[in-house]
């Protein structure tokens, strides 16, 4: 697939705002790429046969999918399960009415894994369907990397965002937690289930994420806002690069020198011990919640969930809540490694996932390199621009301090063109 069939959110708001497009024909492009495309790709798990277009608000023409983990009132929400098929919620996510406030259009729900955990979505790769899109949020980044919608909604529990994202060669940016409000979805983890964006560059993210919550975090219209040798990077050695597929790691490195090209401050940095044992945490802490949030639906729907769901959360409910409450503890003292580490450098620089998507539809890949900064709260974008040599995307992950998502966004978006120069 070429990706430069993809929609750009930000292409259309100006030609929208400069009257080139009207917001019915803009969905109406969208309305069309999905009949055309996703009987093949599968990105959608309900398509909105009348969706409501608003013709005022910044995000008025702009149709974007909502991953069907979160509720909305006027579509179906199945959470990925058959158990909830044809639930119809009664209200809205709080994220999906930030964008209807805005003018979205709310154009289908897009696939997930099962309660956005690991069983997998019927969506494929785009750039191979016989490569998995990633998960949880399969239909989310395979619609924006098939040119169906300029925008899409996920979460992220452990990589969900920034590994589907990579896969399917799109901008995948995971919040800092909670700067994107997750109330309204079917909660997983709730300590570490995070709302994410998808869209086709930085700068489409960036002026998604602005409209939505209304902060600061637009990219500007000319020039930059940022002096590359005033950021420094860290390229991040932790144990789990010495794993990654070679084409991943020489990717890394040749990321490495373009930002140093860039002019910005490159150097490496180790992986502390306190992180090391927090990312061993995550699973404890993402178990033992399942265990509590899932546990009604492991009680009255065992025999429908699927085996992969029904071990997880069985094995939740039998961890002490003292193995929970030491989990934490390492979670908390690798926040405080995590604050340390961000005093020698401003954004690191690791891998989106061990290599490119991983051929077969039965797994959604390892999230090895995300679920640190998930734990962590830390903001975390794929930027991608670099290929495998069967032509697979493979993408760079960008994590900054917590708080500081304008600065990530403001790197990233320089780290994306010196990528594709």
């Amino acid at each position: 697939m070429d990706t430069n069939r993809m929609m750009s959110l930000a292409a259309l708001v100006k030609a929208r705002d400069a009257g080139k497009a009207r917001p019915e024909l803009m969905v109406a492009l969208s309305r069309d790429a999905i009949a055309r495309k996703d009987g093949r790709i599968r990105a959608f798990a309900h398509v909105a046969a009348d969706p409501a277009i608003q013709a005022v608000g910044p995000l008025a023409g702009i149709a974007i999918g909502i991953k069907d983990i979160l509720d909305t009132f006027d579509q179906p929400t199945a959470y990925g399960s058959a158990v909830y098929e044809g639930y119809q919620p009664r209200v809205d996510a709080a994220i999906v009415d930030l964008a209807r406030r805005q003018g979205a259009t709310i154009i289908g729900k897009t696939a997930t894994t099962e309660f956005a955990f690991l069983s997998p979505a019927p969506t494929v790769n785009p750039h191979n369907p016989a490569h998995t899109p990633g998960g949880s949020s399969s239909g989310s980044a395979a619609a924006v990397a098939a040119g169906m919608i300029p925008a899409a909604i996920g979460t992220q529990t452990g990589g969900s965002v920034v590994r589907p994202a990579a896969f399917c060669g799109v901008t995948g940016y995971k919040p800092s937690y909670r700067l994107l409000p997750a109330t309204g979805m079917k909660h997983f983890a709730p300590s570490l289930d995070t709302i994410g964006l998808f869209a086709a560059g930085v700068e489409d993210v960036a002026m998604l994420a602005a409209l939505l919550t209304g902060r600061d975090l637009a990219l500007p219209a000319a020039g930059q806002a940022v002096d590359p040798a005033s950021v420094r990077v860290g390229l991040y050695r932790c144990a789990q690069l010495e794993d990654a597929d070679p084409a991943m790691r020489d990717a890394l490195s040749r990321a490495a020198d373009l930002a140093a090209n860039a002019g910005f401050d490159v150097g490496e940095i180790g992986e502390p011990d306190a992180l090391g044992h927090a990312r061993d945490a995550h699973k404890t802490v993402q178990d033992y919640e399942a265990g509590l949030a899932c546990g009604p639906d492991l009680a009255r729907y065992r025999d429908r969930l699927s085996p992969i769901l029904v071990e997880t959360i069985d094995r939740g409910q039998a961890i002490l809540p003292s193995q929970y409450d030491a989990a934490r503890r390492l979670a908390k003292r690798g926040r405080g490694a995590t604050r340390a580490l961000f005093g020698e450098v401003d954004i690191l620089l690791t891998p989106s996932a061990p290599g490119a998507a991983p051929a077969g539809l039965e797994t959604t890949g390892d999230p090895r390199f995300n679920k640190l900064w998930t734990l962590m709260g830390t903001p975390a974008i794929n930027i991608p621009g670099f290929r495998d040599a069967a032509g697979m995307p493979l993408g760079i992950q960008a994590v900054a301090r917590f708080g500081q998502d304008r600065r990530l966004l403001e790197v990233a978006a320089l780290l994306e063109r010196a990528f594709r120069a």
